[in-house]
């Protein structure tokens, strides 16, 4: 089987991570690094495409399995989730409107596709896994999807001319949409985590999304309350508003100590080695998105004390970016090797 083949559909997270690590460089004052994570996240936005396009025609079968697999096709929505990213990036980092809306309107297109597309095709699939094998973190990157359009909405509409209440309530739809979604989707995955056998190798580092859905709808509400002078129906509804967006964040924020020892306890405790896998980029979002949802927050919400988190959260972001990102290189390296010597 090629590498092209077994392309993981979840590659897309390095868009995320890259992106949102990018953003919260720029909001804290770092202006080159952005700049420099803009021009890798171009570019590896590119080379996923192409890889994406070239699998689909040389394997078409082999993508509709990953579609209709539970593990495996939620993993589509990363696309959805990088692209949202990378327009974020073009508004914010290098203050480009046209790309943005060209990748909002790209991420609704994916959005509506993959979201009626692969969870009906788990509904009328005959052959179905046990809920212990089937769910793991890695669904709520679908919220992460459903959000990151609702944040990139609202800040194109915080750009442009006139109120744009049409735009506004669309982000609002999206934003309350994932909400739902995360809420029906961490009531089962919670009681995976509480009710059935978790050994270290079902700690997979898509869990850390459980932190980083509830991080990026933080981000979305903090978008949409920003933009209530502009809209009368978020005028209306900011209590609302500020309400559920503390109580993403502190959701967010509940996570982290509970990830934290999950991790010790697989990698210290249970010794589970660690290895390159993109599936880890899904865990380098969630640091970012952490950063500048708590910025934002503190910012919206004027609550000075929390200023310092950002900081510490980009720095382990980065920490993370960097060991993952040299991780796939050795990843690459090792992998043109041994496709040099089966040429051989």
């Amino acid at each position: 089987m090629t590498s092209l083949e077994r392309l993981h559909p979840a590659y897309f997270a390095m868009v995320m991570a890259t992106g949102i690590v990018s953003v919260a460089c720029k909001l804290l004052g770092l202006g080159l690094l952005a700049d420099v994570l803009l021009a890798v996240n171009v570019v590896t936005y590119v080379v996923l495409w192409a890889l994406t396009v070239a699998r689909v025609a040389r394997y078409p079968r082999r993508v509709l399995e990953d579609l209709v697999d539970h593990q495996r096709g939620v993993g589509f929505f990363t696309m959805v989730a990088g692209s949202s990213v990378l327009g974020v990036q073009c508004v914010l980092v290098r203050e480009e409107l046209t790309g943005a809306v060209a990748l909002l309107l790209l991420a609704v297109v994916l959005w509506v596709v993959l979201t009626y597309g692969v969870f009906a095709a788990y509904t009328v699939k005959d052959v179905k896994p046990t809920l212990a094998d089937g769910i793991s973190g890695g669904w709520l990157v679908a919220v992460v999807a459903t959000e990151s359009i609702s944040n990139l909405g609202g800040l194109v509409a915080s750009r442009l001319p006139g109120p744009h209440d049409t735009l506004l309530f669309f982000s609002l739809v999206f934003w309350l949409c994932g909400g739902m979604l995360y809420i029906w989707m961490i009531s089962l995955i919670f009681y995976r985590y509480t009710f059935f056998r978790f050994a270290p190798s079902d700690l997979m580092p898509p869990y850390w999304v459980n932190m980083g859905a509830m991080a990026i709808s933080a981000l979305a509400g903090t978008t949409l309350i920003a933009n209530v002078p502009r809209s009368a129906l978020l005028g209306q509804m900011r209590p609302f508003l500020l309400g559920f967006t503390a109580l993403f964040w502190a959701t967010a924020t509940w996570w982290i100590p509970m990830l934290v020892i999950l991790a010790v306890w697989r990698h210290v405790y249970r010794r589970f080695e660690m290895t390159y896998d993109p599936l880890y980029w899904g865990a380098v979002f969630p640091l970012g998105m952490y950063s500048v949802s708590t910025l934002r927050l503190a910012q919206v919400l004027e609550l000075p004390f929390l200023l310092f988190l950002p900081r510490v959260f980009l720095f382990v972001a980065l920490v993370a970016w960097s060991a993952t990102f040299v991780g796939l290189l050795r990843h690459l390296s090792r992998s043109g090797r041994t496709s040099a010597h089966a040429a051989a």
